[in-house]
């Protein structure tokens, strides 16, 4: 199998820096919505820069996907940070009820200035900012019990900024995904790949796919090797990437003519169940085991 490097192409990142710069002053607080399975991987490294001393609330997606105790050590190393973090489900609704109160308590002054001229329930403004395809539309939709913003399982949706008001509020900003990878580590990208945060066309299928089954014999092998039948994780330490393709294609009986691994197939196969959870709940970012790192 030919090796393959992920290209990044940061041409939409200055844009959407000057949006996010240009709409500050419009809103009181930002959302950013990272993705639980790769906390580290979907951060945005500026967003403390770029939100000039403004509060900022970090939501961690997709969490029904994740390792709880993973998700717990994230949430832990956010905080330690200095912002708030809260784990949440766009699909499941988990932790959906607590974004409001968070959001309140972290503008308890500016609450609190509004009553004391007699504004009481005057909307809060929030900006949702987030890799694409991490669920900013879902949770958009979610909050304002209406489906206001387009939702699609691939990245890229959103193209441009919208207001959108809910019950709860809080008036919501929400701005189009943009990936802020470290351009030097080559982790972050397949991670961003594996997830589906980069369009599938961008990197190879069988390559992608080689390169999650190598991540989640590291990081989630009994789960890994239960879900494909392939024994012993300790057995396979020595495999290549490709060939640990090979083997779940045989062990699910993709075979063509000639008795070859139909490796396309089952690289469609394990990215599919990765991504919908049939592997089970990983994590990919392994969190920090010192000093917070978020």
């Amino acid at each position: 199998m030919p090796s393959q490097t992920i290209q990044w192409f940061p041409g939409h990142m200055a844009k959407t820096r000057r949006m996010i710069a240009e709409n500050l002053k419009l809103v009181d607080i930002t959302l950013e919505l990272r993705d639980a399975r790769i906390p580290l991987s979907s951060k945005n490294p500026e967003i403390l820069s770029l939100t000039e001393g403004k509060p900022v609330l970090t939501l961690l997606n997709k969490s029904s996907l994740a390792d709880p105790a993973a998700t717990a050590k994230w949430l832990e190393a956010c905080r330690g940070e200095g912002h708030e973090a809260l784990a949440i489900d766009c699909v499941t609704g988990e932790g959906l009820n607590k974004i409001a109160p968070a959001v309140r308590r972290l503008l308890s002054d500016k609450v609190q200035a509004y009553e004391a001229k007699g504004m009481h329930g005057r909307s809060l403004k929030a900006m949702i900012v987030g890799i694409p395809n991490v669920g900013k539309s879902s949770l958009v939709n979610r909050l304002s019990g209406a489906k206001k913003a387009k939702v699609e399982d691939r990245p890229g949706v959103t193209l441009n900024k919208q207001w959108v008001t809910t019950s709860a509020g809080i008036d919501l900003l929400d701005m189009p995904g943009v990936l802020w990878p470290k351009f030097d580590d080559e982790i972050v990208g397949q991670n961003l790949a594996a997830t589906g945060a980069i369009r599938d066309a961008i990197l190879d299928t069988e390559t992608l796919a080689a390169m999650l089954a190598a991540r989640l014999l590291t990081v989630a092998p009994e789960l890994f090797c239960t879900r494909y039948k392939l024994g012993d994780p300790a057995a396979l330490t020595e495999k290549t990437p490709y060939d640990l393709l090979e083997l779940v294609g045989r062990k699910r009986g993709f075979l063509i003519s000639g008795g070859e691994i139909d490796t396309e197939r089952a690289a469609t196969i394990l990215l599919d169940e990765f991504r919908g959870g049939k592997i089970g709940r990983i994590t990919l970012d392994l969190p920090p085991s010192g000093e917070a790192d978020a």
